[in-house]
């Protein structure tokens, strides 16, 4: 009888705990069946109730916001983009371990599907991940490219921006291409970053106008 008495007095689990649990389960669930996905099913997937899980999370639209901020931005290292900038190095060598580490890292198969899904449910995740991270990244990127050359950067934003995704662009798509297409080619993920690196910075360097001493533009 004293055995039965301790096996019922259960410890309850901690909220902050439980909260962490629901969001790791939610990152998993929504990659796999998309954020349309109903908070029952992820309810039951975590081992709880409906009720139990909406008491960690007011609404959806509150735990999506979650799962942005972990599993989406989260993984973005702020050190990334002050190594990009450090012109003791080779761009092309920056490029290289950035987008390296970016791809290990960031670019997963569960990260590509929540953003893809995300983005087919007209939901704020893949919009605001460009905005608070990628747009400033490829603005980095294009001005260290631009000065290692010698060649005057793109003086509209946009225009700027557009040359970036050329790089980023092309590093995203590889890695839709392994991890959602199941692209069977068996060229190292490195070596084709490292040939996307090369094209895109001996396009930087024939394309755009070369900066003179003086600081003007010389179409060469």
């Amino acid at each position: 009888m004293r055995r039965a008495t301790v096996i019922k007095k259960k410890s309850r689990i901690p909220l902050h705990e439980r909260r962490e649990r629901i969001l790791a389960m939610a990152s998993e669930f929504f990659a796999e069946y998309g954020l349309t996905a109903q908070t029952r099913a992820l309810a039951h997937a975590c081992g709880i109730s409906q009720r139990l899980l909406y008491r960690c999370f007011p609404s959806k639209a509150a735990l999506i916001q979650e799962v942005y901020r972990r599993d989406i931005a989260g993984p973005f290292r702020a050190t990334w983009l002050a190594a990009l900038q450090d012109r003791s190095r080779p761009v092309s060598e920056r490029l290289n371990e950035f987008y390296r580490e970016y791809y290990q890292s960031v670019l997963t198969r569960r990260w590509l599907r929540l953003f893809l899904y995300a983005s087919l449910a007209e939901i704020d995740m893949a919009p605001s991940y460009i905005a608070e991270v990628i747009t400033h990244m490829l603005e980095v990127i294009v001005d260290e490219a631009c000065a290692e050359h010698g060649v005057e950067p793109p003086a509209e934003r946009a225009l700027k921006h557009e040359l970036g995704w050329l790089l980023h662009g092309a590093v995203s798509h590889l890695a839709i291409r392994r991890h959602i297409y199941a692209n069977s080619n068996p060229t190292p993920a490195d070596a084709v970053i490292a040939m996307q690196v090369r094209l895109f910075l001996a396009g930087v360097a024939g394309a755009l106008p070369v900066r003179s001493q003086a600081g003007l533009q010389v179409v060469g």
